[in-house]
């Protein structure tokens, strides 16, 4: 029988609890001089039905938790899988937590984060000391759903999020679409991949976060499998195409997802974005040990693309994706010189006129002169005016 006297080992304890998910949320307040506040917590929920009450469990240690308890009010906003980086700002930030961020007042006049799932109006009736957090009731008073989208949630260190299966019907539907509509080009991609000797493959941007192949040829003894797979992460390198014409802030969320990268690397890679949005391509480049350099990022690919991922699997493949050993260097093509080309990537415009496309060649062949190469990129551009011709999108 287990000691329940014995003091569990902490790490462990941080372990076994971290994979339990729990919903994340922001409390907000209003202070008495007018200070707007807000406080992260992952440890929210209901408590009772009649009287309705809810619960948070803040750290004795939180300064803001300390200002929030003398609030005549407060607000708990239940957030979105998409808020993720506006949860990070707000934890992050000491004070004028508010500042760029958009919100609107709800009945109490505390903060409702715009985008949240829902909000509830509460007051605390009761606060009570467990270990190094509180245990914080609140009474209902006031409360709305406001986008009901599937909410973030925080998992094995990191946060997430889940889909629901009608939300899979609908980017299901949405992807058949894109397949039908990027059907027009199918006898050029086909073509350029034999006249090749490569792999040809357009991928669609599915959310901020995944993209998806809706058109691929390759050509005799090219195997798809060895390239990368049908659905792929959005992590540097991958992405640069879709994510150079999004606005600043989505740059760096997307830069972001490069951990481990020094600023140097970061610095490439924004190099890159500003090299396809003046000349409409982007090329990487085999090292020494060839079509081997692809291997972890092609790995990475497969194993995101077999099933649903826990976050602990999909951080460590975003860490295989941005550890390639590719060589992204941005560099001229001098005609006579002879390049061994890992990918040339395109990107192409949907109906609304954004980049929401990539064209990607793939598996090229070795030693090739810069004309040679030149000659790929102008075959490609001809392959996206098709693409963007059959989506209507004016140029």
């Amino acid at each position: 029988m287990t000691d329940i006297a014995t003091p569990a080992d902490r790490g462990l304890f941080r372990e076994v609890m971290g994979h339990y998910p729990t919903g994340v949320a922001v409390v907000t307040g209003r202070a008495d001089d007018g200070e707007l506040l807000a406080l992260v917590v992952g440890t929210f929920g209901s408590v009772s039905l009649d009287p309705p009450l809810v619960s948070f469990m803040p750290m004795k240690t939180s300064r803001t938790f300390a200002k929030l308890r003398e609030c005549a009010s407060l607000c708990i906003n239940i957030v979105g899988g998409e808020q993720e980086e506006l949860v990070s700002t707000l934890a992050r930030r000491w004070e004028n937590k508010f500042d760029g961020i958009d919100w609107f007042p709800s009945p109490s006049g505390d903060p409702v984060l715009a985008d949240s799932v829902a909000w509830i109006d509460t007051r605390i009736t009761d606060t009570v000391e467990a270990g190094d957090h509180w245990i914080v009731l609140c009474a209902v008073a006031d409360m709305a759903v406001t986008n009901p989208v599937a909410p973030l949630i925080f998992f094995q260190g990191g946060y997430g999020s889940f889909v629901g299966t009608s939300l899979l019907a609908r980017l299901e539907h949405r992807l058949l679409s894109e397949i039908q509509e990027a059907d027009c080009a199918r006898t050029a991609v086909e073509d350029l991949a034999h006249d090749i000797g490569c792999e040809v493959t357009v991928y669609t941007a599915v959310g901020r976060d995944e993209m998806a192949t809706v058109l691929s040829a390759s050509a005799p003894g090219i195997d798809p499998e060895s390239g990368l797979a049908q659905r792929v992460p959005i992590v540097p390198p991958i992405g640069d195409s879709l994510v150079f014409d999004l606005p600043p802030e989505d740059q760096e969320r997307w830069l972001a997802k490069a951990r481990g990268v020094e600023e140097p690397g970061r610095q490439l890679y924004r190099d890159r974005l500003d090299f396809v949005r003046a000349h409409g391509f982007l090329l990487s480049f085999l090292p020494r040990e060839g079509g081997a350099a692809y291997e972890g990022m092609r790995d990475a690919t497969h194993r995101y693309a077999n099933g649903r991922l826990t976050p602990a699997q999909e951080r460590n493949i975003r860490e295989r994706v941005v550890e390639s050993a590719v060589d992204y260097t941005l560099r001229d093509l001098e005609e006579e010189e002879t390049y061994d080309i890992g990918s040339v990537v395109l990107p192409v415009r949907d109906r609304a006129g954004g980049y929401t496309r990539t064209l990607r060649l793939g598996q090229l062949p070795r030693r090739v002169s810069g004309t040679r190469v030149r000659e790929w990129i102008a075959r490609a551009q001809e392959i996206v005016d098709i693409l963007e011709r059959g989506a209507g999108s004016d140029r």
